[in-house]
């Protein structure tokens, strides 16, 4: 489930880049007002999966209430996403030693 979790995290963070860094610029220097809503409304539903999984992950690899909270603030910083990614990286290792 973890590494399901990693998948669908590094998805969800690139969704949110792709909303700032091209549809929201398309939007406003293009007049492409569709690819917001096409991109946003995939970046909501990934993001509200994202907040789903991380429930079951974090019982289930027995996070801390913070950690919890802390990889939530991560899914809306754009590029925090790889952070997250390393430091789950790293408790998968731990796990397996």
């Amino acid at each position: 489930m973890l590494n399901t979790f990693r998948t669908l995290s590094i998805i969800e963070g690139l969704s949110l880049i792709a909303l700032f860094m091209i549809a929201m610029p398309a939007k406003y220097y293009f007049a492409a007002f569709d690819i917001v809503w096409i991109v946003g409304m995939t970046h909501g539903l990934l993001w509200l999966a994202y907040v789903v999984l991380s429930l079951a992950v974090s019982h289930k690899q027995g996070w801390s209430v913070m950690f919890w909270m802390l990889v939530i603030v991560a899914s809306v910083i754009p590029f925090a996403c790889f952070i997250l990614e390393r430091e789950l990286k790293k408790e998968k290792l731990e796990v397996a030693v």
